[in-house]
Parts: structure tokens; C-alpha cells; sequence
């Protein structure tokens, strides 16, 4: 049986903002086996300077990456999208083991297959380090609540 994840392509701009939004909630459960499934077993990825290939890297990456970005919380906002690819903008908060707090702003390229699986994710990412007062991301961790703000309603 082959797996799918709809929304599949072609995109209308209410299915790519749908994509959008189960990404971010994905990524809030900080659960990278859950998280890999939104991706072909081959996908192909550049974090950063980072470059992985397939579900078992993935998830060794999300695995790492949660054990060092404490409370972590996200934000993505669509920005564009065509038949079968998306941009979005993103930020997310997260600390460090001493407490020091960040905030990382980014983009993402999206491809999808016809499964509507993310065969492609490249991603360009900066931190900035920010004060605990400064922190604008303060939900229960967890899927962001859809009444609170969005990057755009935050000045993000």
C-alpha cells in the first residue's frame, strides 16, 4: 500500500496554507518519528550547512535537534506556492541548557511529490539570541492555539 498525505498537489492557496499549519503542528510535537512520516522515505534536505537524505536521518537529525533547543516553539507562515512547491517563512524560540534563550528566523523551500510527501526541504535558518522578556512565543508547548498570533499579527 502506497502511503499519501494529503493535502496533495496541485496547491490552491487554502491547501498549501492547510500543508503549512500541519507542518508547524507537527514540529511543535517535537516527536521526530511523527514528524518524518510528513516526509518521502527518500527526502532530501539542506539544514542550514546540513545536507540528509531519507526518514532514518530525519529523524536521528529532529532527535538531536530537540535535545539541545529547550521549549522549543514554532510560528510558519505561508508565503508562496506553486503546483507542487511551497515557501514559507517561519521563527521559532527555543533555550539552550544555561538558559539562554533564542529566536531563529527562517525560510524553507518545499517540494512535494503527487503523494503530497515533502520529497525536498532546504531550509535557511539565523539566530538571534533574544532575553526571556523578549520571548513572544509563551503557549503550552505543544500545537500553537489558533487564536494565538502569527508572524505577520506579531511583527515577525
Amino acid at each position: 500500500m502506497s502511503e499519501s498525505r494529503p493535502p496533495l498537489p496541485p496547491f490552491t492557496f487554502e491547501t498549501a496554507a492547510q500543508k503549512v499549519r500541519m507542518a508547524e503542528d507537527g514540529w511543535n510535537s517535537r516527536d521526530p518519528a511523527r514528524v518524518s512520516l510528513a516526509y518521502s522515505q527518500d527526502s532530501v534536505w539542506r539544514n542550514r550547512a546540513e545536507f540528509l537524505a531519507g526518514r532514518p536521518a530525519i529523524v536521528e537529525f529532529l532527535s538531536h535537534k530537540w535535545a539541545r533547543e529547550l521549549d522549543y516553539r514554532l510560528i510558519k507562515e505561508l508565503w508562496a506556492f506553486t503546483d507542487n512547491r511551497i515557501a514559507v517563512r517561519f521563527a521559532y524560540e527555543w533555550r539552550d541548557e544555561a538558559d539562554n534563550w533564542f529566536r531563529a528566523y527562517g525560510n524553507e523551500n518545499w517540494e512535494f511529490g503527487e503523494d503530497g510527501l515533502m520529497r525536498r526541504r532546504l531550509a535557511s535558518i539565523n539566530d538571534l539570541p533574544i532575553a526571556a522578556a523578549d520571548r513572544l512565543f509563551h503557549w503550552p508547548l505543544g500545537a500553537r492555539p489558533a487564536d494565538h498570533p502569527g508572524l505577520s499579527e506579531l511583527g515577525l
